[in-house]
């Protein structure tokens, strides 16, 4: 039996636990209060699969065998209390409806790793749990993970199973990387080259930028308008927010080898370029033109139909000055447009698309980079090269995911040695990521409201498919998760020890979910990948 006490993230508090207060089994009901209809068809299916139950709706909201949900609007939207009664009940009381789901996901673990199978394994399964009370709320607003899908397509299907294991770690927001020069991802129903010609390239660097290897295996693929709608519905159900990125004015080369006029033409020659088949920071931007800021308005005006989020994140970053220093008519734009450089000319890109989306209800959000030349009023920044861009935008009154690549870039090796598959950045263990602090210290608490959150993010040049993009992520997704939700202390005392214990079981249901993570051990023979170039970084991450 799981006790509350292996719960990942940890929770508020428990309460408890007491004696046998519950059992799972064919008796067993859901009483469905309106505005929690969504959790109901969830538990129905997840529970119904792992143990064979049919879980029943009642309308009796005092029946006994019964899971009931209820809405209390006097929690906080995200906040539950989950109540195991000794009398065979279960009360998931949230304040909103995402507080209901989130209490149910805290169920689903107390019930066992059995419970994240899809089909029941034993003969007569049942599940019991001991009478508890268990309050929790989340730190964050923003829990959030980012997936690369340029460098390497991932199907539909695994963008749905990656959205499953988010909600199951109670992480509310996924950033979805829809473009960059390695391939477009997104059908554009008006600028159809960009899918037709944009989302495949003829071979793939294998490895590190470095590396003498290649796969010369074509690599593509998009997302239809349909499917887009499909994942974000999906995840709306499991109460995540899905932020696409479309990536300007740099990581641009896709577009523009489907349509070369949005390239710097008096510069280089566009018509020349293909999907880009290497990986770092790419030379081709666009050009500053009316035109291109029309072609990419129209690329948001179908974004916007599809994606609900408030937020869409424009990129921003890394994005080469010296095809507009080159260039007469990026000179000849920046002297009719009163611009002292090229970082004002980005500034120049970022703020048109600020104003066009704030017409629109909606804000734009991007890289650190975004900071240079000026930032627009309404504009958040995820600061990803440190805290530095954070804290700045956040001392400035800007809102800000914290997602440092020293800390959360999950791409990033998992241990020195040489047995880490194509080795990227430097070594960020699972304790690593469990005692990463969001919100640096010294920020005034005014700057510190404007934290909105925090996000690990997952880039995919050396992650070729599913296996990889597992390794990877997990088990540190689950030392992330912690951090984002749980009231922890101070880096340095927090419970790591307590936590790896926790994780025992934790594997446990990772396993009964298919996920192919990195043992505590180090990785299997099938999961190195000798001789192949990575970007190993030494020592400690510096602080910035």
């Amino acid at each position: 039996m799981t006790h509350s006490v292996d719960l990942i993230p940890a929770p508020l508090s428990v309460e408890g636990p007491y004696r046998c207060g519950f059992l799972l089994d064919r008796r067993t009901t859901l009483y469905a209060a309106p505005g929690t209809e969504g959790t109901e068809r969830w538990l129905r299916t997840v529970l119904g699969a792992a143990f064979a139950l049919p879980l029943r709706s009642t309308d009796d909201e005092n029946a006994t065998h019964s899971v009931r949900l209820r809405i209390d609007d006097t929690l906080a939207p995200e906040a539950y209390r989950l109540h195991v009664v000794i009398n065979e009940v279960v009360e998931i009381v949230g304040g909103g409806p995402a507080g209901v789901f989130w209490g149910a996901q805290t169920l689903r673990q107390l019930l066992g790793p059995d419970a994240f199978r899809e089909a029941p394994v034993k003969e007569k399964p049942v599940a019991g749990l001991v009478a508890q009370t268990i309050e929790d709320a989340p730190r964050f607003g923003w829990r959030g993970l980012l997936l690369d899908v340029s460098r390497h397509f991932t199907p539909k299907d695994d963008v749905l199973r990656l959205l499953d294991l988010l909600a199951a770690h109670k992480l509310n927001v996924f950033h979805f990387h829809l473009t960059d020069d390695q391939g477009w991802r997104i059908e554009i129903e008006r600028h159809p080259r960009l899918t037709e010609a944009g989302s495949w390239r003829a071979r793939s660097k294998w490895g590190h930028r470095a590396s003498p290897l290649w796969t010369d295996t074509p690599h593509g693929g998009f997302y239809t308008r349909d499917d887009i709608r499909e994942i974000v519905a999906y995840a709306a159900e499991r109460h995540i927010t899905v932020v696409p990125e479309i990536d300007l004015p740099g990581h641009s080369q896709a577009a523009i080898a489907a349509y070369p006029e949005l390239g710097n033409t008096d510069v280089v020659d566009t018509a020349a370029l293909t999907v880009w088949d290497t990986w770092g920071v790419n030379p081709n931007v666009l050009a500053p033109t009316e035109e291109v800021l029309r072609f990419y308005e129209g690329v948001f005006e179908e974004v916007l139909e599809l994606f609900p989020s408030p937020f869409v994140h424009v990129g921003g970053d890394e994005c080469p000055k010296d095809q507009w220093k080159a260039s007469p008519a990026a000179q000849a734009r920046m002297r009719e447009l009163g611009l002292a450089d090229e970082d004002e000319l980005q500034s120049w890109f970022i703020r048109h698309f600020d104003r066009w989306l704030a017409a629109r209800g909606r804000r734009l959000i991007g890289w650190d980079e975004i900071l240079q030349g000026g930032l627009a009023e309404g504009a958040a920044v995820s600061s990803w090269r440190g805290y530095g861009g954070g804290i700045a935008a956040a001392e400035a009154g800007h809102d800000v995911v914290m997602c440092p690549e020293q800390y959360v870039y999950l791409d990033h090796r998992q241990a020195p040695g040489e047995d880490e598959p194509m080795p990227i950045g430097y070594v960020r263990t699972l304790e690593d990521v469990y005692r990463f602090e969001p919100v640096p210290p010294g920020l005034s608490e005014e700057a510190a409201a404007h934290i909105l959150g925090t996000q690990a993010n997952v880039w995919t040049e050396v992650m070729e498919n599913r296996s990889r993009v597992d390794y990877q992520v997990f088990p540190r997704l689950a030392a992330f998760a912690e951090v984002a939700w749980s009231a922890l202390p101070a880096p340095e005392e927090r419970d790591y020890t307590g936590f790896e214990r926790r994780m025992d079981t934790h594997y446990r249901r990772l396993d009964a979910l298919g996920v192919d993570y990195r043992p505590p051990a180090g990785p299997l023979p099938r999961q190195r990948r000798p001789g192949v170039l990575g970007r190993p970084l030494e020592g400690t991450p510096p602080n910035v």
